[in-house]
């Protein structure tokens, strides 16, 4: 009896117990629950960065960690989650060659050279694929290894027939092709080999005939010289600015993929001779600048003359030329960290984010970085 009694008594008071709880708790306002994917959305956007640093001869600058950068998001500064070096990430190069006919005296020396880089700066587990620019970007090889990608650049023939160049296409087209087919966390790079200058693109061509269109819309041409020339004017303008609104679309297709583009144009020092040449040069330094890469503009000497002996010696020091600069890109592809963040900024979907990164203690050294970023909500 008194082992019932001491039980009854013992439920009771955890009835009466949790009733106190529960009125407590029911006059206590409840917050909502917070959705997962809000929270991943606010606080787990992964920000890659990939940056090179080299000494002031060139030379790759390794050792370095979180501590030995700064970094900064519209001007607010960031902490960083982790830097990984280039020994650690393996690489993906894109490799663009330009077989338009204004590319034509030196390419042998572009493809010997190419190919001696691929050998240098290519390890077991990184991959190389190759375009070729002419009519329409051409896919030679996709991800390969060392020695087959030197085989696809050696095969490409010296003697090509002339053909329009589809610049911007062939660049759109091999930053799909990374950031579709690389693993996730490699390194991302494309090396072209082209003046830049683009006749051909279809992207430039929809461009031109919308912004066309647009110019001559709603207009009345009268048989008057004036207006005509006017109008010719305009659409003139009208195609620059089409040129113009494709360069950006690539740029940005090559920020939403982590990729850094470095180029070398053939055209060296002649590049300035028309307005078409310093449009090809200004698009690669664009993508080169915002991208964190370096754009090669070599001072070539003419090795189509009519003096037989100055051709020869103008080709070695035009290979010497070549030879320096692909020293200078495998010194910063091994010089190159990955820098990671987690944004704490609620940026709107396209948006484009600054980028503003440096070394703590330059001490001389040289860094190289992407300029911003796109949001992708």
């Amino acid at each position: 009896m008194y082992y019932n009694f001491a039980l009854t008594r013992f439920v009771s008071t955890i009835v009466v117990t949790m009733a106190v709880f529960a009125g407590a708790a029911a006059q206590t306002p409840t917050r909502p629950p917070v959705e997962e994917d809000e929270v991943i959305r606010v606080s787990s956007r992964l920000i890659v960065v990939p940056v090179s640093v080299v000494n002031a001869n060139g030379d790759a600058v390794r050792g370095l960690n979180a501590g030995d950068f700064r970094l900064q998001e519209e001007g607010r500064v960031q902490a960083i989650d982790s830097v990984l070096p280039a020994d650690a990430v393996p690489l993906e190069i894109g490799l663009v060659f330009d077989v338009s006919a204004s590319t034509d005296r030196m390419f042998k020396f572009q493809q010997d050279t190419a190919a001696k880089f691929l050998r240098e700066v290519m390890r077991a587990d990184d991959r190389a694929t190759i375009y070729s620019i002419g009519i329409k970007p051409r896919l030679l090889v996709s991800r390969a290894p060392a020695h087959t990608a030197i085989e696809h650049v050696l095969a490409i023939p010296t003697e090509r027939e002339k053909e329009p160049t589809a610049f911007f296409d062939s660049i759109s087209a091999a930053a799909e092709q990374l950031n579709t087919n690389a693993p996730a966390g490699r390194r991302k790079v494309i090396v072209v080999i082209s003046d830049g200058e683009d006749n051909f693109s279809l992207g430039v061509q929809r461009a031109r005939r919308e912004e066309e269109r647009r110019t001559v819309e709603g207009r009345t041409t009268r048989a008057n010289d004036d207006d005509l020339a006017e109008l010719r004017t305009m659409v003139v303008r009208a195609q620059q600015r089409s040129k113009l609104t494709e360069r950006a679309r690539v740029l940005r297709g090559l920020q939403d993929a982590d990729i850094v583009l470095y180029s070398i144009n053939p055209a060296g020092s002649s590049y300035h001779l028309n307005e078409i040449s310093i449009f090809g040069q200004e698009n690669m330094q664009t993508f080169a600048d915002e991208t964190g890469g370096t754009a090669f503009l070599p001072r070539f000497a003419p090795i189509d003359t009519s003096d037989l002996y100055q051709n020869a010696n103008n080709s070695r020091r035009n290979t010497e030329i070549l030879e320096r600069i692909f020293r200078q890109l495998t010194s910063e592809l091994r010089a190159q960290y990955l820098v990671q963040y987690y944004s704490d900024t609620d940026h709107s979907d396209g948006k484009f984010v600054r980028l503003s990164i440096s070394l703590a203690n330059s001490a001389g050294n040289r860094i190289r970085a992407r300029q911003g970023y796109f949001v992708r909500n």
